[in-house]
């Protein structure tokens, strides 16, 4: 037997239906993307890597900075909760400002500059670009070139932005290779399909046999990295920024593999995704908090999620 719901019964539904639409609102509009943190931790057992090497990187990806949801006070939460890792490299991958869609004011590249140079790490601090900082500098896509307004203000505070070039550092006397890859998606419109990556011309640079790390915003270039890269750090997706039982709705795949988030494992090749912490679009986040990724490589320690500690 049909048993019908009573008026009451009915609009207390709509009600409830109202309430939760509200909440989850509210979670994703300034709960997830304004006041969590997490710090994402990877040990990957890694091909080619040089036996003894321990290091311990920071990955930073998509700040997008601007207001509301990334503000200067943000950034400063997030350098702290960096440096609190004590780790032994910092890898910045790209996108600084924020688009015109989730902005209700720009903060300056020179201001995030100044607070994202209190970063600390005994191996230093580098980064690349991304399609935003392109994107958002309107001489550089007029020119095609640039440098672009990230880029000088990072240098100016003594960060190294990588394009298509690669650098050699050593922890306890070990060698590896860092290489920093041009932006996939510079140019706008978006059909435009000229990128500034060069990847056999970067890896063309490295003269020995030690890993290499590959810095590339957009994890899009994966299916082309040789057997030769110990792994690929990529940001851009946020995540999918709402992630729902591990599936995202707005997942970009490249080649039939889902390159959207987390450790990708494909031909014993290996790439980690950052789900960033800033907004594009939309500015919502569900279900893929903004993170820290902290790779402990030469360690055996399982990955995990936890809150980043709040400042002493």
């Amino acid at each position: 037997m049909l048993i019908l719901p009573t008026r009451r019964q009915f609009l207390t539904g709509i009600g409830a239906s109202t309430s939760l639409v509200a909440a989850t609102g509210a979670y994703g509009f300034v709960i997830e993307p304004r006041h969590r943190l997490v710090v994402t931790r990877y040990a990957p057992s890694l091909p080619g890597w040089t036996e003894g090497l321990t290091l311990r990187i920071a990955v930073l990806a998509d700040f997008h900075v601007g207001e509301p949801t990334m503000p200067l006070d943000r950034i400063a939460e997030i350098v702290d909760a960096t440096n609190r890792l004590e780790p032994d490299l910092i890898l910045l991958l790209g996108d600084y400002p924020s688009g015109p869609s989730v902005t209700t004011r720009k903060v300056p590249l020179v201001e995030f500059a100044r607070v994202i140079g209190g970063l600390r790490a005994p191996l230093g601090v580098h980064a690349v670009l991304g399609n935003h900082d392109w994107w958002d500098d309107e001489v550089a896509q007029a020119r095609r070139r640039g440098p672009v307004e990230s880029q000088r203000a990072l240098e100016a505070r003594g960060i190294p932005v990588m394009e298509n070039t690669v650098l050699r550092l050593e922890k306890d006397g070990r060698p590896f290779w860092i290489a920093g890859l041009g932006d996939q998606e510079p140019f706008l419109p978006r059909g435009d399909r000229r990128g500034r990556d060069d990847l056999p011309g970067t890896l063309a640079q490295v003269t020995d046999e030690a890993p290499i790390l590959l810095m590339a915003h957009e994890p899009y270039i994966f299916p082309t990295v040789p057997g030769r890269v110990s792994l690929t750090l990529s940001g851009h997706t946020h995540g999918g920024q709402v992630r729902i039982f591990g599936l995202s709705p707005l997942s970009p795949f490249a080649r039939g593999k889902d390159l959207t988030y987390g450790h990708v494992v494909h031909g014993g090749r290996h790439m980690i995704v950052s789900g960033g912490f800033g907004v594009s679009r939309v500015p919502i986040r569900i279900g893929v908090p903004p993170e820290i990724v902290l790779l402990e490589l030469g360690s055996v320690a399982p990955p995990t999620s936890v809150e980043a500690a709040p400042p002493a």
